[in-house]
């Protein structure tokens, strides 16, 4: 199968189109046909090793001291059911599905083996095998942290960096569970993120939307410079601060800063699994979350992909589309 592999960690030039083993299932996993991919902020600072601030060597541990561990990116995908396990149930070849692979990466290839029980469904019909590969990562990130904020209808939320994957994501759940949303973004995203639900959009070009007299309920941080310190007077008594891309300092500071004030911070990873990737077809096909793409791109663009991801200037989800001539 064709798949881009990068050896080295590096601008988009390091990923490499190249045919490799087309994988097998064991008895509990399925192989799936990619038909679509994403490429999200997670492969961007796994090609790069651009952490957050303090995260450096956690994240050479993760991904590799020196070079890669894992050669091929990729945490999200959808297509067709390839081959199962002989103990798999849930699925048959030919099935429509969409999930994540998560730190396993893998999904810039052709086929991908997955877990019968992991992070994967059926794919909701509504959605295409493009929107439906980009749900996993936003979605299943802003379903955590705003579960953890417990968000309550008639609260008043703040979504900074609302036209990205998670934040679009975000915008759309908060509003289905009853908030008031406001998200921030640049001018030329406003109507995204209108669409998306927001009831209002604040230019971060023009305003500070941290200099509000009324404060709100919960923040949600997905760009990472927004720490408490910053934002501490824009929050309600028993506010939320949802630090999405946290630094070092945020994540290791949060249990503190949570004890000791009125307000709290909310750090950590999105875990991803079978419950989390049923919950997301659920709410795609209840027309709760549709994944906003932003560019489309063939296989072979792959490096141009990844540059549209390094620009920070996308808007909602990078996919690719990944071509079929054989078989595994």
């Amino acid at each position: 199968m064709k798949a881009w592999v990068y050896r080295e960690y590096g601008g988009p030039e390091v990923v490499h189109l190249e045919t490799v083993p087309t994988p097998a299932p064991k008895d509990d996993e399925i192989v799936v046909k990619v038909l679509a991919t994403t490429v999200t902020a997670a492969d961007w600072r796994a090609r790069t090793l651009e952490m957050p601030k303090g995260f450096g060597l956690i994240g050479r541990l993760v991904f590799g001291l020196r070079r890669p561990r894992k050669t091929i990116l990729g945490f999200e995908f959808a297509g067709e059911v390839a081959q199962v396990g002989r103990s798999v149930t849930r699925f048959c070849v030919d099935d429509a599905v969409f999930g994540s692979t998560g730190a396993r990466m893998g999904c810039h290839a052709q086929f991908v083996v997955v877990g019968e029980n992991e992070h994967i469904a059926i794919k909701p019909q509504g959605l295409s095998y493009e929107e439906a590969a980009a749900l996993s990562f936003g979605g299943a990130t802003a379903l955590h942290f705003l579960g953890k904020a417990s968000l309550q209808p008639g609260e008043h939320i703040l979504i900074i960096g609302a036209s990205g994957g998670v934040g679009s994501a975000t915008v759309q759940l908060a509003k289905h569970l009853g908030a008031h949303v406001t998200g921030v973004t640049s001018g030329p995203n406003a109507e995204i993120v209108r669409a998306m639900g927001a009831d209002e959009v604040i230019d971060y070009t023009r305003e500070d939307p941290l200099h509000t007299p009324e404060g709100y309920d919960v923040i949600v941080d997905t760009v990472g410079d927004t720490p408490m310190s910053r934002c501490r007077h824009a929050l309600r008594r028993g506010g939320r601060l949802l630090a999405v891309a946290a630094p070092l300092p945020t994540f290791a500071g949060a249990p503190f800063i949570s004890m000791l004030g009125s307000r709290k911070v909310i750090v950590g990873v999105a875990p991803e699994s079978r419950a989390v990737a049923e919950r997301l077809a659920q709410l795609a096909t209840e027309g709760v979350l549709r994944p906003f793409i932003d560019e489309r791109y063939e296989f072979s663009q792959m490096r141009e992909a990844h540059a549209r991801v390094a620009s920070r200037r996308k808007r909602g989800n990078v996919v690719v589309l990944v071509p079929h001539d054989d078989t595994p």
